[in-house]
């Protein structure tokens, strides 16, 4: 209990490092990972190796990703494009619904998608839509950052309920349907949110520089191409990769699983936003290029840091500990929610939070009274809804969705981190009238 009152203190620290003393984000998580390691008894070469790991391991998943991302977001910005895609949204839905829409986009393709990724590719769209609508950035950010977590952590194809329902030996196509009914309330709990609370914090984008400026927009198929197209292709890679392989185990399959990796997805769409500048300087592309490179690293490194962060923490044990205590309690489908929320909050990660806690809860699951069909598939979903409670400083989703909506960390904490407090709740209480009702 010690450790974790030091994590709170090393938080609380870290927040005032970058609002009140104007320490950068990134040094303020290393400085925090190095700390957290000499509290937790870490040997220095150990803790030294965690972050160093941490760091390289998040940059593996992600970085490529936020680089190809900024890329493409700085094309479609500079283009015109993103102006194209506002407008057509707009048309379709009414700029007072522009939220409602970033919501239910998000948790339409983080099915597929994950949401780290999913919110790089989509960010160049909210930033249009709040200059179109000036709606504030914060509002249509967490908006589409709640769409997108709802369906991550509740929804298979995603890895975490996949494992989860192995190891519980869920039903997955029960699984799948009880998570899109549990997702959707929580969606609309982090909507919610962001309509009441995140509109109080006014953030707009960054205008996009004249002198770089283009007179024509590109059409609206040219401009979504970017962004849809690898959507799509990761969503392929999904199906391809599901356990019944609809696609079969040969070449469908390897071609998808290729051209479907985020990575190279990603730069699928860089090539398709190079052909939204059509004028023939290839200067100005490379200037583009140069500039959305420039914004990336910052990110890069900010998410990088923080999986470093979150990395030392996992060394630690601290989470596991805890939650292998509160094993003894008799919570019913309370129980491995709060034993996910521990560990989430204590590591980071939603992955595994989800894997760590179906290993602990699958023998439980009878004196749970959670053995029938029904109660396995809902004690999956109620580790998804404690995966979920909550999202911060140590969670590399938390600074990809600060970092390209323009948040400073104690913003992103009241919006984003409170918000998935918000869904993680509004996810337990549906799964628990549902298990009251079904099991």
């Amino acid at each position: 209990m010690l450790i974790f009152f030091l994590l709170f203190v090393l938080v609380g620290l870290m927040i005032l490092a970058t609002t009140r003393w104007k320490l950068h984000p990134f040094l303020a998580l290393l400085l925090a990972a190095l700390a957290m390691g000499f509290v937790a008894g870490l040997d220095p070469a150990s803790t030294i190796v965690k972050i160093t790991e941490g760091f390289g391991g998040t940059l593996k998943s992600i970085g490529i990703v936020i680089a190809c991302g900024t890329i493409i977001g700085t094309f479609l910005e500079r283009s015109g494009a993103a102006q194209t895609l506002a407008a057509t949204v707009l048309k379709a839905v009414g700029e007072k619904r522009a939220p409602l829409a970033m919501n239910l986009t998000g948790f339409l393709v983080s099915i597929p998608v994950f949401c780290d990724s999913g919110f790089v590719i989509l960010a160049a769209l909210n930033r249009a839509l709040n200059r179109k609508t000036k709606i504030s950035l914060a509002v249509l950010a967490v908006a589409l950052a709640t769409g997108l977590y709802a369906t991550h952590v509740f929804v298979p194809p995603t890895p975490g309920p996949l494992a989860a329902a192995a190891a519980l030996q869920a039903d997955l196509g029960l699984v799948l349907l009880l998570g899109l009914v549990v997702a959707v309330p929580s969606a609309l709990a982090g909507l919610l949110w962001a309509l009441w609370y995140a509109r109080r914090f006014r953030i707009d984008a960054a205008e996009v520089p004249a002198e770089t400026a283009v007179e024509a927009a590109p059409g609206a198929a040219r401009s979504f191409a970017p962004i849809v197209v690898p959507i799509l292709l990761i969503a392929l890679k999904s199906v391809a990769d599901y356990p019944t392989a609809p696609l079969g185990r040969g070449f469908l399959q390897t071609t998808f699983d290729f051209i479907g990796h985020p990575v190279v997805a990603l730069l699928i769409g860089v090539f398709l936003a190079f052909a939204l500048k059509t004028d023939g300087e290839k200067s100005r592309r490379m200037s583009w290029v140069g500039d959305g490179l420039k914004n990336a690293g910052v990110i890069i490194l900010i998410t990088g840091a923080g999986g470093a962060f979150g990395q030392v923490l996992r060394a630690t044990d601290l989470g596991q500990s805890l939650g292998q205590g509160m094993t003894q309690w008799h919570f019913g489908v309370f129980l491995p929610f709060l034993i996910a929320a521990v560990l989430k909050s204590a590591q980071g990660s939603s992955t595994v939070s989800i894997i760590t806690t179906a290993a602990m809860v699958a023998p439980l699951l009878e004196p749970m009274s959670m053995a029938s069909g029904a109660g396995r598939a809902l004690a999956v979903l109620a580790i998804g809804a404690g995966a979920m409670t909550v999202s911060h400083v140590n969670d590399s989703y938390f600074w990809v969705v600060a970092q390209f909506s323009d948040m400073d960390t104690a913003t992103a904490l009241r919006c984003q981190t409170l918000a998935t407090l918000v869904q993680g709740v509004a996810g337990i209480v549906v799964i628990a009238l549902l298990a009251w009702i079904l099991v």
